[in-house]
C-alpha cells in the first residue's frame, strides 16, 4: 500500500495554536510589487504561490496590483468585470481618466495595503505622506545597498555596523533608490523581510529593525509526486543522460549509470551566487576523484542566463549525432527482428552470422565513424557575446576544467533558463531538478533561496550556506540538517579557503555514497517538504497583516504583543532510522558498508516509520482561518460593545 506523507511540525517558533476565525470582511487587502503576473525573480515565485491562501483568507477582498505588460496579460491574466460595485466604480473611473486608483463606497471599509521591495516602495511613501487611512506593510526581499555591496567583495556580514550607508549609497549612484527603500521600511506600519540573516542586514542598512520575520514557502502540492517521486527521478534522469550522450559524443568514456548531476542555478551573480567557490570546489573534487582512482565521474551544471547570440553548433551537431546513431539502431534492430521472426516462423533456429547484412554494417559503420572527434567536448552550450570577459569561462580556463577524458569532473554552462521547447535540452526547470541528484547553492548573499527550498520538496538533496535564509531557516528548525540531506556551508566564519575546502568534503562525502544510500536520502529530505508548505509558513504573513491592521485602527483593531521567551518552537530531531555514532567526526548522511550491495532492498516503508517516531503531527489551517499570532487581536463594530477574540 502506498506510504501517507508524513507531516512533521507542530508549530514553528513565536506562533501559538489558534482556532478562532478572525472576520475580514469589513477590511480590503492591496497586495503591489513590480512581479505581479511579471516575471523577474523570486518575488514572483512568491506572490504566485501565495496567492491560492491569500484569497482563502480574505475572499473577494483581495487584490494584487502590479504592472500592466501586455505580453504577460495575454498569458497570465484571466479578464473578467468586477462584482464589487465600488471596485467597478474605481476601475471605470480610472479607465476614463487614464489613470487607475481607487472609487468612493457609502461605507468604506479598512484598507490594508502590502508593498513589496522599493520599487513599490513609493506608493507607501505617499499613502502615509497623505495621511490616508491605509494600513501599511512593507517587506523587502533583499536590500538594495546589500547586493550591490556584496556584489563588489566586501567582507558584508562582519562589517555591517560599520558602514557609513549613505556614502556607499552615492558612491554606487543608487542612493535615490536606496533613500526611497529607507523611508518605505521607516513609514511602515508593519516592517518584514524573509529570514533572520536579512533582518540583521535591514537594521543596520535601513535603520529599522523588522516587527516580523514572514520566511517564502512553496505551494507544495504543485512539487511533491507523494511517493513516485522516485519513479519521477528516474525519468527526468534518463533524459538528461540522453543528453549527456550527445554533448560527449566521441569522448562518452564514463559509465553514465555511476554519473552523478549537480547543478548551480539562478541569476549570474558570480560571487553572490557561490559560482567562484562552486568551480573552486569543483577543481578539489577532480584532484580526489582521480588519486583515489574512482570510477564515479560528476556533471556539473551552470544554469545562469547571460548574454548570448545563438546555439553552440558543436553542441547542436552532438545532439543530431546522438538522433542519427539512435536511428541507425532502430533500423538495424527492426531488420534483425524481421529476420528472427521469420527464421522462428518456419521453425528454425537463427542463422546469427547471416542475421546482419553487408548493408547493416556499412550503415553501422557510417554511424560509428560520424562520431569522431578531435576536439574536445564543448564546455558552454551557448556562444557567448563576451567570452573573454566571462566570469564563469574565465574561472574555468584558470582551474583547468576542459572536459577531457581524464577529468572525472564534467562541467557544462548553459547560460539560458530551461525550456521545453529548447532544442538541446528539452526539459522544464522542475523536470530538470528532479533528474539531478544534488543542487549546490554556495551563496554569500542570498536572503532566502527558492532554488534550494524546490530541490528539497522534490527530495532532491542540496548544499545552501548559513549566510542564506533558507539555510539558517532550516538550521534553526531541524536538530541535524544533513542527515536529511540539507548540508549547511559555514561561510559567515570561515575564511573562502576553509569555506571551499568544506564545500569540496560535502560534495567528495556524496560521491561516495552508494545508489542504495542516495536512495534514503532523498526520502528523507522529500519528507521535509511539510516545513515548508505556505500552510504552515503563510500564518506569518497573517500575523504580520493582522499587526498593521491594529496598528492603523487602533480603534477596531487591539492587538497585544506576545512574550517571545515563552514561544515553544520545534526543531525535527535527528532521523531515527540513522544508526548512532560513537565518532562526533562521522558524517550524518547514510554512508554504505563494505559488505553492502547496490541491489539490497530497501523498505521505504520501515524507513519512514522509523524517522516519524519523534515527530508529532501539526495543527491543520482550517480554510478562511489564521493561524498562530504572537498577540491578541480583537475587533469590535461602531455603536456595538467590542467584541475580543482570542486568536
Amino acid at each position: 500500500m502506498p506510504l501517507a506523507r508524513s507531516l512533521s511540525i507542530t508549530s514553528l517558533s513565536g506562533l501559538e495554536e489558534w482556532d478562532e476565525e478572525f472576520d475580514l470582511e469589513d477590511a480590503v487587502l492591496f497586495e503591489i510589487a513590480w512581479e505581479v503576473a511579471n516575471k523577474v525573480g523570486g518575488i514572483y515565485t512568491v506572490i504566485q504561490t501565495k496567492a491560492r491562501l491569500t484569497a482563502e483568507e480574505w475572499g473577494e477582498n483581495y487584490f494584487l496590483v502590479g504592472p500592466y505588460v501586455e505580453s504577460n496579460v495575454r498569458t497570465q491574466v484571466e479578464l473578467i468585470e468586477p462584482t464589487n460595485p465600488a471596485l467597478k466604480r474605481a476601475i471605470d473611473k480610472m479607465n476614463s481618466s487614464g489613470c487607475k486608483y481607487a472609487a468612493q463606497c457609502e461605507e468604506p471599509p479598512h484598507i490594508l495595503a502590502h508593498f513589496h521591495e522599493w520599487l513599490a516602495g513609493l506608493g507607501l511613501a505617499l499613502c502615509r505622506q497623505r495621511q490616508l487611512p491605509v494600513a501599511t506593510i512593507f517587506t523587502t526581499h533583499a536590500t538594495l545597498l546589500g547586493r550591490y555591496l556584496c556584489a563588489g567583495s566586501v567582507d558584508f556580514y562582519n562589517n555591517l555596523a560599520d558602514f557609513n550607508v549613505d556614502k556607499e549609497a552615492g558612491d554606487r549612484q543608487i542612493y535615490h533608490r536606496y533613500c526611497l527603500e529607507r523611508t518605505a521600511a521607516r513609514c511602515a506600519h508593519v516592517f518584514t523581510t524573509v529570514s533572520q540573516i536579512t533582518a540583521v542586514e535591514a537594521e543596520h542598512l535601513l535603520k529599522r529593525k523588522p516587527d516580523i520575520i514572514t520566511p517564502n514557502g512553496l505551494n507544495v502540492k504543485k512539487f511533491s509526486a507523494m511517493h513516485e517521486f522516485q519513479n519521477l527521478h528516474a525519468q527526468s534522469k534518463n533524459r538528461i543522460q540522453e543528453f549527456i550522450r550527445g554533448h560527449f559524443y566521441g569522448h562518452l568514456d564514463f559509465n553514465l549509470d555511476k554519473c552523478l548531476f549537480l547543478f548551480i542555478a539562478g541569476r549570474y551573480e558570480f560571487s553572490n551566487k557561490g559560482a567562484d567557490i562552486f568551480l573552486e570546489a569543483l577543481a578539489r573534487l577532480n584532484y580526489l576523484l582521480r588519486v583515489n582512482h574512482s570510477d564515479v565521474t560528476v556533471v556539473a551544471f551552470f544554469i545562469m542566463p547571460a548574454r548570448t547570440n545563438n546555439f553552440n553548433v558543436e553542441t547542436l551537431k552532438g545532439q543530431a549525432v546522438r538522433k542519427q546513431l539512435w536511428d541507425t539502431a532502430q533500423t538495424v534492430k527492426e531488420r534483425f527482428g524481421k529476420k528472427l521472426y521469420e527464421s522462428l516462423l518456419v521453425g528454425q533456429l537463427p542463422d546469427v552470422s547471416k542475421m546482419l547484412s553487408k548493408d547493416d554494417f556499412t550503415m553501422m559503420k557510417r554511424a560509428i565513424f560520424a562520431t569522431q572527434r578531435q576536439c574536445q567536448p564543448p564546455i558552454c552550450t551557448h556562444n557567448m557575446l563576451e567570452d573573454s570577459n566571462d566570469p564563469i569561462l574565465t574561472c574555468i580556463r584558470r582551474i583547468g576544467l576542459f572536459n577531457s577524458s581524464a577529468d572525472r569532473v564534467k562541467v557544462i554552462f548553459h547560460p539560458e533558463f530551461l525550456s521545453s521547447t529548447s532544442p538541446l535540452l528539452p526539459m522544464d526547470y522542475e523536470e530538470f531538478v528532479r533528474g539531478c541528484h544534488l543542487g549546490v547553492f554556495p551563496s554569500y548573499y542570498e536572503p532566502w533561496g527558492y532554488t534550494p527550498a524546490e530541490c528539497t520538496v522534490m527530495g532532491i538533496p542540496s548544499i545552501s550556506t548559513n549566510l542564506s535564509g533558507f539555510g539558517c531557516f532550516m538550521e534553526e528548525h531541524i536538530a541535524d540538517p544533513s542527515a536529511y540531506g540539507i548540508y549547511i556551508l559555514d561561510r559567515r566564519y570561515r575564511g573562502v579557503d576553509e569555506s571551499c575546502n568544506q564545500l569540496t568534503s560535502y560534495l567528495f562525502q556524496f560521491c561516495q555514497q552508494s545508489r542504495r544510500a542516495r536512495i534514503i536520502q532523498r526520502n528523507r529530505t522529500e519528507r521535509l517538504s511539510d516545513l515548508l508548505d505556505w500552510r504552515y509558513l503563510g500564518r506569518y504573513y497573517i500575523s504580520a497583516r493582522h499587526m498593521a491592521l491594529a496598528k492603523a485602527f487602533p480603534d477596531t483593531y487591539f492587538y497585544q504583543p506576545h512574550d517571545s521567551d515563552t514561544a515553544q518552537g520545534f526543531r525535527y530531531p535527528r532521523p531515527a532510522s540513522v544508526p548512532p555514532s560513537p565518532s562526533l567526526s562521522r558524517h550524518s548522511s547514510p554512508r554504505q558498508s563494505e559488505a553492502e550491495e547496490d541491489d539490497d532492498r530497501y523498505d521505504e516503508d520501515a524507513e519512514a516509520e522509523k524517522d516519524r517516531l519523534n515527530i508529532r503531527q501539526p495543527l491543520t489551517l482550517p480554510s478562511k482561518k489564521g493561524p498562530a499570532l504572537p498577540y491578541t487581536l480583537s475587533s469590535t463594530s461602531l455603536g456595538e460593545e467590542t467584541n475580543k477574540q482570542h486568536i
